[in-house]
């Protein structure tokens, strides 16, 4: 390859990254609005846990079947006269999902990105009686305050831990749990934030420890989180965070 190629070879593959840095910036959608709902599936009790009303719940592209659950995003109204003006962004964590339905009203529906916004969110950038508007968003870094949290339940034989609180860019992509008395093991997904083990029995005269990643790729290991002579339906908070 010459070298004036190899320019023009260098110049183009610039403008290609280039491009696809902007792409990752505001993306279209639409959003609607939701009422009274606390728990969801996500696995968290948005009040109990911390959430409160800074919370969407998202539509199946968006989900990718609770993958997406804990992340945060930053949303804006668009081109719409129910925009109120100089309302500015809302960032939202992902706690719920919005199911598919059928009729004219089907915003939930592959392959759309929708957002189901708690109330307070949508009327603080939208008019209320608007219902539905065109937004856009990004997904931004989580900032929660102090560490991540272990709701623990489920039997000896069978630990369901429900994670929260957790920083960055918020969702999880793998955990690992040890015990005092033995090495790392892997965990499964078992619905939304909801994470489990069986096998060796988890007993409560042993600490636990938790090694979590998250989907940017960063890995936190949470050493002793659980102390000895923990009981089910207990929450442990890590002395860290992403």
């Amino acid at each position: 390859m010459s070298n004036f190629s190899q320019m023009v070879f260098g110049f183009l593959a610039t403008m290609a990254f280039i491009t696809m840095v902007d792409a990752q910036g505001w993306i279209d959608a639409h959003a609607t609005f939701y009422v009274d709902s606390q728990k969801g599936a996500c696995g968290y009790d948005t009040i109990i846990e911390g959430y409160g009303d800074k919370t969407t719940a998202l539509s199946t592209a968006l989900f990718n079947k609770g993958a997406t659950c804990g992340a945060c995003f930053e949303i804006q109204c668009a081109n719409s006269k129910w925009c109120k003006p100089g309302a500015g962004t809302i960032k939202v964590t992902a706690t719920d999902f919005c199911p598919p339905s059928t009729g004219p009203a089907a915003w939930c529906n592959p392959p759309l990105q929708h957002f189901d916004l708690s109330q307070p969110m949508f009327v603080t950038i939208a008019e209320y009686k608007a219902g539905i508007v065109p937004v856009q968003y990004r997904r931004v870094p989580c900032a929660k305050q102090g560490g991540v949290k272990f709701l623990v339940n489920g039997n000896p034989n069978f630990l369901l831990v429900l994670i929260f609180n957790v920083g960055g860019s918020g969702d999880i992509t793998d955990m690992k749990i040890k015990g005092s008395t033995n090495n790392w093991v892997p965990m499964l997904r078992n619905w939304g934030m909801n994470w489990q083990v069986g096998g060796t029995p988890w007993t409560s005269d042993q600490s636990l420890s938790f090694q979590v990643t998250i989907s940017d790729g960063k890995t936190l290991e949470l050493d002793g989180v659980v102390p000895p002579n923990w009981q089910f339906g207990q929450t442990f908070e890590g002395k860290s965070n992403f």
